[in-house]
């Protein structure tokens, strides 16, 4: 899925993974911020992350990405929240990111682990900039049960990629983490942020049926509604797993 894509299928959403309000409240209830707290967001799509817990427990946050619709939304959100003065977005390849070492409370890869090309490689990149005894949060599909090869295909997503939620765990502790705790998607959840990119695609087909990208689009759309109903809501989870060095 291009870049230009994801802008479309997500141009309706604040968060732009299946974190739903509630528990993006519950994580930074769990994660106990104080004031001042120092957040780095990696890949922060439209920065609701940062902008919420800077308005709710005043941290202090970058948010990195890619997407210049997604910073200027992201900007937009940091001023109707007030917190203009204590975020900065900051348009980079997350990957390559340059920051002084050990200069931040929190790193957060909220759902885009192919920023290091997995979740074992993310967590090394997120490493770097880790003060001593910070927390990682990182967002991670996994599997609920094995997949058939016919819904890695379906998902357009290799079996490897990801591991069962106990896997998860292992692959977090084999790169030197410790897992402290969790917020776990549920199906409603994927379906408030996979189902609901259909109507807005929808709409844009209907509202751009020339754009030189429509039926690449149109096949995207039909691809996404047809694997997440036959395989996504039986086979892939996804979580926020609360981090730290062991």
């Amino acid at each position: 899925m291009s870049l230009r894509f994801h802008e479309i299928a997500e141009s309706r959403h604040r968060i732009l993974n299946p974190l739903t309000d509630d528990k993006l409240n519950l994580l930074g209830e769990i994660c106990h911020f104080g004031s001042g707290t120092r957040i780095l967001d990696l890949a922060c799509g439209k920065g609701e992350l940062l902008s919420r817990w800077a308005a709710d427990y005043g941290i202090q946050g970058v948010g990195v990405d890619i997407s210049k619709a997604f910073l200027n939304a992201a900007a937009i959100r940091a001023e109707e929240l007030g917190v203009a003065d204590r975020v900065e977005f900051v348009e980079a390849d997350a990957s390559a990111y340059e920051a002084a070492p050990e200069s931040y409370d929190v790193v957060s890869c909220i759902g885009a682990t192919w920023i290091g090309g997995g979740l074992t490689g993310t967590l090394e990149l997120m490493r770097r900039w880790l003060r001593p005894n910070g927390i990682v949060l990182v967002g991670e599909c996994y599997w609920t049960s094995p997949p058939p090869p016919e819904a890695c295909n379906a998902l357009q997503v290799d079996k490897d990629a990801f591991t069962s939620l106990p896997g998860t765990a292992e692959r977090a502790e084999s790169a030197g983490f410790e897992l402290l705790e969790m917020v776990l998607a549920n199906p409603d959840s994927w379906d408030r942020y996979v189902a609901s990119q259909w109507w807005t695609i929808s709409d844009w087909l209907r509202e751009n049926p020339d754009d030189p990208d429509a039926p690449a689009m149109r096949g995207f759309l039909t691809q996404a509604r047809r694997s997440h109903l036959e395989y996504g809501r039986d086979y892939l989870g996804w979580g926020v797993f609360v981090l730290r060095p062991s």
